[in-house]
């Protein structure tokens, strides 16, 4: 039997689903709406229905899309006192401040891009899309050592409010937090899922669960208002396009801001002729990605819209500022929130990428749901003004960037990758591997990785040592880690060539492959 298609995702369940819709003859879309409603019930510690995020979405030879179903800001700041608070989440090595509360949710888009995806592109009714997902709720997911961790890391957001506590909490000891090992269930995120199946997503954005989160936010100090769910609209863009050395790029545009600067790093590299020459993890082959990294943190501040955290795009790619980029880059070549992404290639080459966030959650859940919503206006990176301050009724930005690459012989690959800041860097390795390298998919996958950001330079285990140190004299701020780890994202990827699929989940993030049907 030919092979019906592929999914890399960031957990088997996840996977499993996408998987199960392919054989029962869904096609990319279905399978990849099927896996992120999966993935909420299977990764909620990284994304929920709650949350926000984007898909690139290509049919066949047709015109690809970029949907865009990320948070949006409320329409007004309500007066009175904002439930708003600070916690602490602990990732052993460093303790962070995170933002939360009903103050901290933005406007959720990810039911909307689910109901409104599956109208345009879906072939299976979506009760069939969705089944997997409750049934994953409502059986339950066994917890496994990665997600146990983060967990840990997040526990003093999931562990916020009684009602979180009851979701989250182990069924051994109420006084801890479900362990690796343990079956984490969700009855009411199952019935949730159920009800929305047969409802569509009027439910959530005019019907009752509209009207509970208006409720707990008016009583409970939050932002957002019915209203804002009532206009909550999904955007569809023309992906940014872009070629490197020969191979397409489609990407997300923004107001995300990954995907702009990651066709920004690779139009720096391109000055770098011959970089598949320049041996992979050597001290001047990692320099060049380092420094095309930092010139990419400092060009984004120049073409950042007044004191938003948009980008413009015609700016940051203006020929005149990226040759006055790629210059300083050869002059020194010689020298040297929570969230998870999902990828589809079917037998028809239908591409799905996606990528999705809850931001870390807001540490309270809709009464009735199952539901935590997002703290996206308690990012700080998201809201440079400060908090309070965002503007209204905008579409937020993110680092995310489902992206798809199309090589001259035909071969076709899906990618994304979760990781806040780390999710361009992520790519940006995968890409070079793939392209400059001639790596295969789960080489280029599993090959380590480095990230610069304001001087600081984080280098992932599995480079030579010696030219690590060489590297490290340059960037006196820097931490050595000893192996792979999940702060260098999670870039799980897709490739179909002829009639046959490779790919890797990443292992950062216990990441799968799999593919439904012979190959």
């Amino acid at each position: 039997m030919a092979a019906k298609g592929a999914v890399a995702a960031g957990h088997p369940r996840t996977a499993e689903a996408a998987t199960e819709i392919l054989l029962a003859g869904g096609n990319a879309f279905d399978a990849a709406l099927a896996g992120m409603c999966a993935a909420c019930a299977a990764e909620p510690m990284l994304c929920s229905l709650g949350g926000g995020g984007h898909m690139l979405a290509r049919a066949g030879r047709d015109t690809p899309i970029a949907y865009d179903f990320f948070v949006h800001t409320p329409l007004e700041r309500p007066p009175g006192e904002v439930h708003f608070h600070e916690v602490f989440c602990d990732f052993g090595t460093a303790r962070q401040p995170f933002h939360i509360g009903l103050g901290s949710i933005a406007t959720p888009g990810v039911v909307r891009g689910l109901f409104e995806i599956h109208r345009e592109l879906g072939s299976m009714p979506i009760r069939d899309v969705m089944a997997p997902a409750i049934a994953l709720a409502r059986d339950g997911v066994e917890i496994s050592e990665l997600h146990a961790f983060i967990f840990r890391v997040v526990e003093s957001i999931v562990m916020a409010s009684e009602a979180s506590r009851e979701i989250y909490a182990s069924r051994d000891d109420a006084s801890r937090l479900v362990g690796a090992g343990e079956i984490l269930r969700q009855p009411q995120l199952a019935e949730t899922l159920e009800v929305l199946a047969i409802e569509g997503d009027d439910l959530f954005y005019r019907g009752e669960i509209a009207q509970a989160i208006d409720r707990q936010c008016r009583e409970g100090g939050g932002s957002m208002r019915l209203r804002d769910l009532e206009s909550y609209e999904v955007e569809r863009h023309r992906p940014l396009a872009s070629d490197y050395r020969g191979v397409r790029m489609l990407t997300m545009p923004p107001p995300s801001s990954g995907g702009v600067l990651i066709v920004f790093a690779l139009k720096l590299l391109e000055a770098v002729r011959d970089l598949g020459a320049i041996p992979f993890g050597s001290t001047e082959q990692l320099g060049i990605v380092a420094e095309a990294l930092d010139l990419s943190n400092r060009a984004r501040v120049e073409a950042l819209v007044d004191d938003s955290s948009h980008i413009d795009q015609d700016v940051l790619l203006d020929e005149e500022l990226l040759e006055r980029y790629r210059n300083q880059l050869k002059g020194r070549a010689a020298a040297l929130r929570g969230t998870t992404s999902l990828s589809v290639i079917d037998s028809l080459d239908n591409v799905a990428t996606l990528s999705l966030s809850n931001g870390e959650g807001c540490g309270e859940i809709v009464p009735g749901t199952g539901l935590m919503l997002n703290n996206m206006l308690g990012e700080e990176d998201l809201v440079p003004q400060g908090f309070h301050r965002w503007p209204l009724n905008q579409r937020m930005t993110s680092m995310m960037a489902p992206s798809v690459l199309l090589f001259p012989d035909g071969r076709l690959v899906a990618t994304g990758s979760g990781g806040s800041k780390r999710i361009r860097t992520a790519i940006l390795h995968l890409i070079v591997n793939l392209i400059d390298y001639d790596t295969s998919v789960e080489e280029a996958v599993n090959r380590p990785r480095i990230f610069l950001e304001n001087g600081h330079l984080s280098v992932e285990g599995g480079y030579e040592t010696a030219q690590v140190e060489r590297l490290v004299e340059s960037y006196p701020e820097h931490r050595v880690w000893d192996e792979i780890n999940l702060f260098f994202g999670g870039a799980h990827t897709v490739q179909r060539r002829g009639s046959g699929f490779e790919g890797a989940g990443d292992p950062r993030r216990a990441g799968v492959f799999r593919v439904a049907g012979g190959n």
